[in-house]
C-alpha cells in the first residue's frame, strides 16, 4: 500500500502514518502538515471515484487523413504498372525503390514545367525505360507481340528449307522444296 501512488489505495495522510509506524519515516522527519492535518482532520475523507467517460454514439476521429502530394503518384504509378518486378532490398542502406525513383523524375520533370500534367506521367516512365529502369504495364505480355522477332514464330523445318533455297546450290522455289532426308517419323 506504501508503494501505490495511487490516490485510490489511501489518502496522503494514511500513507504517511503507515509508514512513519513501519519506521521508514522517522518522527524528525515527518511533513510540516502532519500535525494539523491529525488535529483538524477534514469533515469528509477524500474518496477516489473514477471518471465516468461518457460515449454515447459512435466518436468520430480526430486525427484526420494525411495525404502527400507524393502519394498521389505513387498510386497512380501502382495503378498503371503494379508493384514492380521485385522485393525492396533493405540490407543496403543506398538501396533506391523503382517507386520512389518515379516520384523523384516525376517531380523534377514537374518542377522543369516544360510538360503538361497528362504526358507528365508517359515522359516520366520513358525517361526511366531510357535510364535501364523498365516498367511493365498491368495487364500488357512483357514482350508485346509487334516488337518480337518473327524468326521465333518460325519451325526449324521452315528455316532449313530456306536455307537450303537460299544456297548457291539451290534454285528451287520456295515452297516446293523437296526433302533432302528421310523423314524422322514414318507414317
Amino acid at each position: 500500500m506504501a508503494g501505490s501512488r495511487l490516490e485510490k489505495f489511501g489518502t496522503v495522510f494514511t500513507r504517511v502514518r503507515d509508514l512513519m509506524r513501519s519506521g521508514v519515516v522517522k518522527q524528525s522527519d515527518k511533513p510540516i502538515w502532519y500535525d494539523v492535518h491529525k488535529t483538524f482532520p477534514p469533515m469528509k475523507d477524500p474518496l477516489y471515484v473514477r471518471p465516468v467517460a461518457k460515449t454515447y454514439g459512435k466518436k468520430e476521429e480526430a486525427v484526420p487523413d494525411i495525404f502527400y502530394r507524393e502519394d498521389e503518384i505513387r498510386a497512380k504509378l501502382y495503378e498503371v504498372y503494379g508493384t514492380g518486378p521485385g522485393a525492396f532490398d533493405l540490407s543496403k542502406s543506398s538501396f533506391v525503390s523503382t517507386c520512389q525513383r518515379f516520384v523523384e523524375k516525376y517531380t523534377e520533370f514537374e518542377s522543369q514545367g516544360d510538360l503538361e500534367k497528362q504526358s507528365l506521367f508517359e515522359e516520366t516512365g520513358k525517361a526511366l525505360l531510357a535510364e535501364g529502369l523498365g516498367l511493365r504495364r498491368r495487364g500488357i505480355p512483357a514482350v508485346a507481340s509487334e516488337t518480337r522477332n518473327p524468326v521465333l514464330g518460325m519451325k526449324l523445318t521452315d528455316m532449313l528449307a530456306e536455307q537450303q533455297a537460299d544456297a548457291p546450290g539451290g534454285t528451287q522455289a520456295p515452297g516446293k522444296e523437296k526433302p533432302t532426308q528421310a523423314p524422322l517419323n514414318p507414317q
